[in-house]
């Protein structure tokens, strides 16, 4: 698989770098962080991996979550998620999203199509699903795009490209015998000489 050039722009961001709606390889980026520019620190309070509830969507049939603003002059109005970006806690919602002062947002429980808190749980199976507070509903989790652009889910191997088949087939036995003495079964040569006992001191 390929390795786009954002993961290589992301992997080494110039201090100081003030996170937007843009890629940070895109030209958008690097004209809102010009090289050597000091901008004010932007104080976000950070939130874990694990803890994230909201993420974008809309890749292959999967349709992007459903939230609600709950502030601001857009409040009650639902639209899609069309982005996040967690470096700043931002959540852009289609069409409702267009100034950064709307930050107050809460998932739509499908049921009643109502705004619900949501916590993270385990199924039987072991897999951790979202869970709507209210009614009790598991929100799935929608197909994420990886930096270079693949939903994993939905990658199809090309002609050259390893199947898993494939990749966890064992090839090789390992055995007691050195290198040599594995090429000299393999062209049948037959050694009667001994090598002399050596020492090291």
């Amino acid at each position: 698989m390929r390795l786009s050039s954002a993961v290589l722009a992301a992997a080494r961001l110039p201090p100081g770098y003030r996170h937007g709606t843009w890629p940070p390889d895109t030209a958008a980026a690097q004209r809102r962080n010009p090289p050597g520019q000091r901008r004010r620190r932007v104080v976000v309070e950070p939130i874990a991996s694990e803890d994230w509830k909201v993420f974008p969507g809309g890749h292959g049939e999967c349709p992007p979550p459903t939230v609600q603003v709950l502030s601001g002059k857009d409040a009650g109005k639902q639209a899609m998620v069309t982005q996040v970006v967690r470096a700043r806690n931002w959540v852009v919602v289609e069409g409702l999203n267009t100034h950064y002062r709307y930050i107050q947002i809460a998932l739509v429980d499908p049921e009643d199509r109502k705004p619900t808190e949501v916590q993270w749980r385990y199924t039987e199976e072991g897999e951790r699903v979202r869970v709507s507070l209210r009614s009790g509903r598991i929100i799935p989790v929608p197909l994420q795009q990886r930096r270079d652009g693949i939903v994993p889910e939905q990658w199809i191997d090309g002609p050259k490209d390893t199947s898993v088949e494939d990749a966890m087939q064992k090839t090789y036995v390992p055995s007691l015998r050195t290198f040599e003495e594995e090429i000299m079964d393999a062209m049948d040569i037959v050694e009667t000489r001994r090598a002399k006992k050596s020492y090291w001191y």
